[in-house]
């Protein structure tokens, strides 16, 4: 529910938006001209109508009672969520309270779509609670098939790489990616698509300059790993097995006890390809010191359903997916709405950081990076690429992909020569950072 009184910053609204377009056309609609009708009540929802080329003004209106997902609805014919409209109200709520005042009642036409919103909610979880034994047992039998799907896949695959390595790796950059690509396709088909994804990585190496031999070598050593764990799985140690299955792309439940604690929202960035949007949130908790991962994914031209900006805060209990070192974890119960928070959490030194990288792989050796905020490091050039280094001269370098980034330069500047608390993550590429905090007081930037 949305604290009276709490307004979200104009950042987190605009990190609703679905695309860069929707953000400027949003933009253009947080003032108080086309709006009228405005008004937002203590449970969360915020309602107004919004003049267009029409005789009649739009109907918009947002729910946040569950604010880490608004839920939208707008009479005008846009069929992205949020609209324009939706977020122009927003950023309108969030920056001028006088235009959308606080305390009052929805009109009819708001309290019908809320209404109906809640019944439909409560008639989803009558009927998750009435599901049977008839439904397990549907779902064992088509898990068995798939997972002999996967296993006809996997041996596909093991061959393809022992041809690959018989005939030399010269073969690769000839070939071209092609080869992986029709790999790849072969790993979809067996309903194996974290597989796919790695071959498909493999195929981008013979072009990624000196020294891709040994790189091409050493990933096809991890897939060979993933592959052999995954056709042994049942000689594995439980945890060890659940990570095999992760990897390959088998879809788990969030079933480790719930963790209830005060969780501080340290970064949120989106990746998208042709078909979805998959939005990655780390949060820690202020007193179990855990930090954790929340996926959420939407299609195209739909923005990701849970949104928690960085810099805020929430009371709720999260439940952690199987796997060793495993981090994703599942948002449950919220005891309140996010609000903005000061707390930072604790840094790193570098060397600490790297030791950290170190004992995840042990538990995940397919693990490509792992969260980590540096204590008081410098961003510094060394020889063409940048590094963060700390006050007793170690450092780590800076990802070539996070240094081709606007926000990277947004650290420097930020910097100007002194040390800074940076949250990012750190793999075998080097360090990607995600959030700044600036020295004294001050809220978190992000940097993507």
């Amino acid at each position: 529910m949305t604290q009276q009184g709490v307004r979200w910053s104009a950042e987190q609204v605009l990190a609703l938006a679905p695309d860069a377009a929707s953000r400027k056309a949003g933009s253009k609609l947080a003032a108080a001209g086309p709006w009228s009708g405005t008004g937002c009540d203590d449970e969360g929802t915020v309602w107004g109508l919004c003049k267009g080329s029409g005789s009649k003004p739009y109907q918009t209106i947002v729910d946040m009672a569950e604010s880490s997902a608004p839920a939208y609805k707008c009479s005008c014919p846009s069929r992205k969520f949020p609209c324009k409209h939706a977020l122009g109200l927003l950023l309108l709520w969030a920056a001028d309270p006088a235009a959308v005042p606080a305390g009052q009642e929805p009109p009819d036409w708001a309290r019908q779509w809320l209404d109906g919103r809640r019944q439909r909610a409560e008639r989803k979880e009558a009927a998750a609670s009435g599901e049977g034994a008839a439904d397990a047992e549907a779902a064992r039998k088509r898990a068995e098939r798939r997972a002999q799907r996967i296993d006809a896949g996997a041996g596909e695959l093991e061959r393809r790489l022992a041809d690959l390595l018989r005939s030399g790796l010269a073969g690769a950059e000839q070939a071209g990616y092609a080869l992986w690509e029709e790999t790849a396709a072969r790993m979809v088909d067996a309903q194996a698509p974290g597989l796919a994804a790695r071959v498909r990585e493999l195929g981008a190496i013979p072009g990624s300059g000196p020294g891709w031999p040994v790189r091409l070598l050493e990933e096809c050593a991890l897939l060979h790993t993933l592959v052999q764990g995954w056709l042994r799985r049942d000689r594995l140690p439980a945890e060890l097995a659940a990570t095999v299955r992760s990897r390959v792309g088998l879809p788990g439940s969030a079933d480790g006890p719930p963790v209830r604690d005060r969780w501080l929202v340290l970064a949120q960035y989106d990746t998208a390809d042709a078909r979805l949007t998959t939005r990655r949130i780390w949060v820690h908790g202020e007193q179990t010191g855990r930090t954790a991962l929340l996926l959420s994914y939407g299609a195209a031209g739909r923005a990701p359903d849970l949104m928690l900006p960085t810099g805020l805060a929430l009371d709720a209990e999260l439940s952690s997916y199987p796997g060793a070192g495993q981090l994703r974890a599942a948002l449950g119960k919220q005891f309140a709405a996010p609000a903005p928070a000061s707390p930072r959490p604790p840094g790193l030194t570098v060397a600490e950081a790297a030791a950290r990288y170190g004992e995840a792989l042990r538990g995940d050796p397919w693990l490509d990076s792992v969260p980590v905020t540096l204590e008081a490091v410098t961003p510094v050039p060394q020889g063409g690429r940048w590094q963060l280094a700390d006050a007793a001269g170690e450092a780590l370098p800076v990802t070539a992909s996070a240094c081709s980034g606007p926000g990277f330069w947004r650290l420097v500047a930020l910097s100007g020569g002194a040390p800074l608390r940076v949250f990012g993550e750190y793999g075998h590429r080097g360090f990607t950072p995600l959030t700044v905090w600036p020295a004294g007081p001050g809220e978190a930037v992000t940097l993507r």
